[in-house]
């Protein structure tokens, strides 16, 4: 018996002889093609090669492609398991022509080896070709020898292929094998065409013409060859059956799965393994992929395949997870074609154990309400909407599966009350929506998500990436284009751009489209969807379009070393300053990380260098940074740190990075910083570069704010205070090493010599007027001595002084100083102790200050202290504190 695994080697190895280069699976994610959800053909990554965008180095190509037909247009999860050739996971073996041959050479390539390495008998062969195609209706008779009645003629569009409205098309050939009369069905393009008697097993797509937008079409410079096999059907063929679920492959995956369910694989069991092993490969290539279960996109697609298949084994009676016990049975059938599996069996098997674990209560009391509900309603009436509803909205079961529960029973939904209560739903959300400052907006993006979902991001695994244009946003308005000159918010179906949250700024780029390119200047988040905020510089940008999106990777890369290092941050403040600092606010921008923490005093110096040295050293440790999805729950039992404010829904994603041993954080209880996080990081943290603290400040009260640096910006700071450092120790004369020392002598000696030259100050001021005592011109003023003097270059912080040696010479009386000081006016005024009950020192500089241009003044009844703009006014200032001595 061929198996699965030898069928697939004879097709590449016989195309690898016929010159073909053996090009491997692409992902299921579509990195080329924003309209398609999965890949689901072979063609897709070699989209570009088709329509002469892109050029390899060879022009023959053969591929086993993973496909998965499951969300979006191609759908056929719904089907699994009632039918014996539906899956939502397949192999589509494939060779491929650029140019290089066509019909003449691809129908020879195709008789050849499914006669004659296949060994399909001739006589249960026939075809189908397009009803005009007749250079291949020819090629069949010349090199099959078929007659008329097994070249069948059809005119309809399945035998004609369309890339989109626009661009390479082309007639096919298709090649069916017949099973025999024991089976029910008729020929292609008769009445009973569905039946299982006449299966397709190869397609041969013959692309030789450009279709234009008015309908017209002329021929290709070069044309193609693109075919597609699926391989379930021709190994179940092979084998002996018509039925793909009998395969070697699956078949093992089947008897795996009764094994760990204790059940019987066939009989009325039969299509739940079915479901179950189909399942389990969607689950597990998608997951080797890059997907994660998750409320929206792609992720939600996984989620519905993975609990559907759930619900399939718990109706086996597996009253605990099953599906992870399974994947080892997957990667010993697969894993050699499809190293992929085998690397990430460990992250397969621990996302379906935590999926099952979560689910299961929620399929019991989902099951329990389906049941109470059917239990009082009459067989002839819909399943009401409202509750299938409330299922999927309360209880996380998704419409498809509670439909899948009701058709075993011979029961439907009322689709269209479903729907009703959907809207209202959104309804209530818009309603309850506060949003985040984009509010003359919000309504047009609640719009938005309604017809097209939340935006699918791209983002942590490329940075380029096709997408489709599904609304431009101009001055609040939706419209239809955007051309050369305007300022516009687009929405894409997909984005590798991250838009601004968490503290971590939006990216920046181009897109390029088919006449023109834009700078998109800056990304954000509303209500699901990431809106690009761009700047058309030419050509016309229309509604349904498709272009290719860049991140500007050195500014996503340094934001990424940035948001990295802000999670070692806090966890290095939490090491240091203890458990109550938590996250009160942050930035993360492409120059600098800002982060505000909760925290009542500044840091000492120790304090933040402590602190830096911990990140750098966790830094240097340049451990892997991981990312898992899980509910709240299992994170906070991992010792995931939750941000303040933050509300989260049943799923979070957690971000680790650094090993400290026996921490009793992550799942090896080695883990040293592990935080909720949706942004993008670095893969290691020797990827952040470097880390130094620029400042520490208040930021309000309560919370402190640590400005700092990484990577380059780090490296050039240091550099920087290198340089300074270096600078001053050549004006001190002194080595780098001895500056420290150097400028603190210095900053002793300039001290002893402000004192000196203060008390240079004061001697030479007092000496003036009292070196002769009768020339220390003491006035009476009605009994009261008062001493003035205009003084020039000594600060008001030296008066004091000055005012104290006055005060000394008068047994009883007062003293009043103005000094002009670099343009500065200050004023002291002193009044012996046996006066300051009559006049106040308070009192007297006041008055002088008015007539000084100053305001105010203050001090004590003995001492007093102001200030002015102008010693012009110096002359009135004594004047009028003569008066209110004399006054008093």
């Amino acid at each position: 018996m061929r198996t699965l695994n030898d069928i697939r080697s004879t097709f590449l190895d016989y195309f690898k002889k016929q010159g073909h280069e053996v090009v491997q699976s692409s992902p299921l994610v579509p990195r080329n093609d924003p309209t398609l959800m999965f890949v689901n053909s072979g063609m897709v990554q070699f989209k570009n090669l088709f329509t002469g965008v892109e050029s390899r180095d060879y022009q023959r190509a053969v591929t086993a492609q993973k496909c998965v037909r499951a969300g979006g247009k191609h759908n056929d999860l719904d089907n699994v398991g009632y039918t014996a050739r539906h899956h939502t996971f397949f192999e589509m073996l494939g060779n491929f022509s650029f140019g290089d041959y066509f019909k003449s050479e691809a129908i020879p390539f195709a008789w050849e080896l499914i006669t004659k390495e296949f060994d399909i008998p001739k006589e249960r062969l026939l075809v189908t070709v397009y009803h005009t195609d007749e250079d291949a209706a020819l090629l069949w008779k010349k090199v099959a020898g078929l007659s008329d009645d097994k070249i069948i003629r059809i005119s309809s569009n399945d035998n004609f292929w369309m890339m989109g409205p626009i661009g390479p098309c082309g007639p096919c050939t298709e090649i069916f094998f017949d099973h025999g009369e024991k089976y029910w069905g008729g020929p292609p393009g008769s009445p009973e065409e569905d039946g299982d008697r006449f299966v397709e097993i190869w397609n041969l797509v013959f692309m030789q013409y450009e279709q234009f937008k008015d309908g017209t079409r002329k021929d290709l410079p070069n044309q193609s060859i693109d075919t597609g096999m699926g391989i379930e059907r021709v190994a179940a063929l092979l084998q002996g059956t018509n039925d793909n679920y009998e395969t070697d492959l699956i078949r093992t995956l089947i008897e795996a799965s009764a094994e760990v369910t204790s059940s019987k694989p066939d009989g009325d069991n039969s299509n739940h393994h079915r479901v179950i092993a189909d399942h389990l490969r969607s689950t597990s290539f998608l997951i080797a992929d890059g997907v994660m279960p998750s409320n929206e996109g792609r992720g939600y697609v996984l989620r519905r395949i993975m609990r559907r298949a759930m619900r399939h084994a718990h109706l086996l009676g597996a009253k605990d997870p099953v599906m992870h016990q399974l994947v080892s049975s997957l990667v010993g059938q697969m894993g050699v074609a499809y190293p992929e599996l085998g690397s990430a069996r460990e992250l397969i098997e621990e996302t379906l154990l935590n999926e099952e674990a979560k689910f299961k209560q929620t399929l019991e009391r989902g099951l329990k309400l389906l049941d109470e509900e059917l239990d009082g309603l009459s067989a002839e009436i819909p399943f009401p909407g409202n509750i299938a509803f409330k299922l999927y909205d309360t209880y996380g079961f998704p419409l498809d599966l509670t439909q899948d529960a009701l058709r075993e029973k011979g029961r439907v939904v009322d689709d269209e009350a479903f729907q009703v209560a959907m809207a209202e739903q959104k309804r209530k959300a818009r309603a309850a929506w506060t949003g985040s400052g984009e509010t003359a907006d919000t309504a047009v993006f609640f719009d938005i998500s309604d017809k097209h979902g939340v935006t699918d991001f791209l983002g942590y695994d490329t940075e380029v990436a096709q997408a489709q244009v599904i609304a431009i946003i101009k001055d609040g308005a939706l419209v239809e284009s955007a051309g050369k000159g305007d300022k516009v918010q687009l929405i894409f179906n997909q984005t590798p751009f991250y838009g601004e949250s968490g503290g971590q700024v939006g990216d920046t780029g181009n897109l390029k489209f088919e006449n023109g390119e834009a700078n998109i200047v800056d990304a954000k988040r509303s209500v699901g969807v990431f809106v690009h905020f761009v700047e058309i510089n030419s050509g016309t940008l229309s509604i349904n379009e498709t272009v290719e999106l860049e991140v500007e990777q050195s500014r996503r890369s340094s934001v990424r070393a940035n948001h990295s290092a802000t999670h070692l941050l806090h966890e290095a403040l939490r090491k240091k300053l203890g458990q109550h600092v938590a996250q009160r606010g942050s930035l993360n921008a492409a120059d600098r990380l800002r982060f505000d923490f909760s925290h009542s005093k500044a840091l000492t110096k120790d304090e933040l260098s402590s602190v830096e040295r911990s990140v750098n050293f966790y830094i240097r440790q340049n451990t892997e940074v991981s990312t898992r999805v899980m509910s709240p729950e299992d994170a906070r039992t991992l010792g995931a740190t939750a941000l303040f404010g933050e509300k989260y829904g049943e799923e979070v994603r957690v971000v680790s990075m650094g090993f400290e041993e026996k921490s009793g954080k992550g799942l090896d209880g080695n883990g040293y910083s592990l935080e909720l996080c949706g942004g993008t990081h670095v893969k290691r943290t020797g990827d952040i570069g470097a880390f130094v603290i620029l400042s520490d400040g208040a930021s309000s009260s309560g919370v402190r704010r640590i400005e700092a640096l990484t990577g380059e910006a780090a490296l050039d700071h240091y550099a920087r205070s290198q340089n300074y450092v270096s600078g001053i120790a050549s004006e001190l004369k002194s080595s780098p090493s001895d500056t420290l020392s150097r400028v603190k002598s210095l900053m002793a000696e300039r001290k002893s010599l402000v004192n000196e030259v203060a008390q240079l100050r004061k001697d030479m001021a007092l000496g003036a007027g009292v070196s002769r005592k009768d020339e220390l011109e003491i006035e009476d003023l009605s009994g009261v001595n008062f001493i003035v003097k205009k003084l020039s270059g000594i600060p008001g912080k030296e008066l004091p002084s000055l005012i104290d040696a006055y005060k000394q010479k008068l047994s009883t009386g007062i003293v009043l100083l103005i000094s002009d000081n670099d343009g500065k006016v200050a004023i002291a005024s002193g009044v012996t102790n046996d006066l300051f009950s009559r006049i106040s020192a308070v009192d007297l500089v006041k008055v002088a200050a008015s007539k000084l241009g100053g305001r105010g003044g203050g001090g004590r009844p003995d001492l007093a202290q102001a200030g002015g703009s102008s010693m012009e006014g110096a002359d009135p200032a004594i004047e009028a504190v003569r008066s209110l001595i004399i006054s008093k």
